[in-house]
């Protein structure tokens, strides 16, 4: 196949993509927003799954160079009540099929694989539209426009590429996560580094929880999660970091000391992060010479499952197209409906499983479901 591949998005996904159409000698340019692969930083850490992250990167011919990236010891988890109380403590004794890695460090890799110019950096898509015959044209904000027979909108929950093919708009999932840092936790911040100990720790309620995590070094990166209205946010100033952290961090009287510590001592300004999501079966008719893959065309809340469905996603459509080499159609319709029934169940369980960690049994419905699969798993 020669029709190039116009893909909107430098992400995971949008890159997994072009890397694989690379390995198939498929023609591809990225268009992203960014300034640079350094615009911003990209993230905390991932956890790569072997049944859809790591297949990603398999295709991709990158296996290697993601177990280069692997932090050994970060699929520790421990679950804690809000008085600090050890409810389970899971060490990582390296059978897991989830190793840790950095997202920038996985970034990098992938934008590494890739021919130089291949991302042209600093082009915002301010609109597309149809051409008919299959073909678009995307605007770009900083000006100029192309015209491409096969789009791919890789372009995250807001995506400008979506109102192509669906009418659907992310809507607030009822929750929002403040995000903060702490640097140099083993040494300044003893007491909170050893409640999150040495990858994820979850300590949770109804409507509410503390969750963390430890990165590379002993940097430890917090997500507080509350269940509040957008008003209630509105109503936060998080231009005074002080005063957000302290308002934020109320929502958690009482509980264990070192777990608020990782909100009251942050060494970032918090960060407001709100929840959005899509219907659960998001879908839409074939529309010739365009797609969706990732945030836009799934976006539900998180479940660990959001970067590797995208990587996913990027592959198997890759792997469609490779397929097909006269028939672009049929790759992608073979793509969509494989996708379709995929993001369902992965957005329902989504659901389930932020209902156990913030319903109202939290955080011992989470417990009770790790158990089970940990008894099950044994018993296998």
């Amino acid at each position: 196949m020669r029709t190039p591949v116009t893909i909107i998005g430098a992400g995971l996904g949008g890159l997994t993509l072009a890397r694989v159409l690379h390995v198939h000698d498929i023609p591809v340019t990225v268009h992203e927003a960014e300034a640079s692969p350094t615009a911003r930083t990209q993230g905390g850490m991932l956890d790569i799954h072997d049944h859809n992250g790591q297949l990603a990167l398999e295709a991709a011919g990158l296996t290697d160079e993601f177990r280069a990236l692997i932090l050994e010891g970060r699929q520790a988890m421990r679950i804690l009540d809000r008085d600090g109380t050890v409810l389970l403590d899971a060490p990582d004794e390296g059978t897991g099929g989830r190793p840790e890695v950095q997202r920038g460090e996985l970034r990098r890799v992938l934008l590494d694989s890739l021919p130089a110019g291949t991302v042209r950096w600093g082009h915002k898509a301010g609109g597309v539209r149809a051409l008919g015959d299959g073909r678009h044209e995307v605007t770009f904000t900083e000006g100029g426009t192309l015209v491409t027979d096969l789009l791919v909108g890789a372009d995250g929950a807001w995506s400008r590429v979506r109102p192509l093919l669906s009418d659907a708009v992310p809507e607030y999932a009822g929750t929002s996560f403040v995000e903060t840092y702490l640097y140099d936790a083993d040494t300044r911040h003893p007491a909170a580094a050893k409640a999150v100990g040495g990858g994820s720790m979850l300590a949770l309620a109804p409507g509410k929880g503390i969750q963390a995590h430890r990165e590379s070094g002993d940097t430890l990166h917090t997500y507080v999660a509350l269940s509040r209205p957008p008003a209630w946010f509105t109503a936060v100033d998080f231009t005074d970091a002080a005063a957000a952290s302290a308002r934020i961090a109320r929502e958690f009287a009482g509980w264990a000391p070192e777990l608020t510590a990782l909100i009251t001592d942050g060494d970032t300004p918090p960060v407001l992060r709100p929840l959005h999501t899509l219907p659960l079966a998001h879908r839409w008719d074939r529309v010739p010479g365009v797609t969706l893959l990732g945030d836009a065309a799934h976006l539900m809340v998180p479940s660990g499952e959001g970067a590797n469905l995208a990587m996913y996603d990027g592959a198997e459509l890759g792997k469609a197209l490779a397929a097909h080499p006269e028939d672009v159609e049929a790759a992608l319709t073979s793509y969509e409906q494989a996708l379709f029934a995929r993001s369902a169940q992965e957005a329902t369980e989504a659901v389930r499983l932020h209902e156990r960690m913030f319903g109202d049994r939290a955080p011992h419905s989470l417990f009770d479901m790790l158990r089970g699969e940990e008894r099950a798993a044994s018993a296998g």
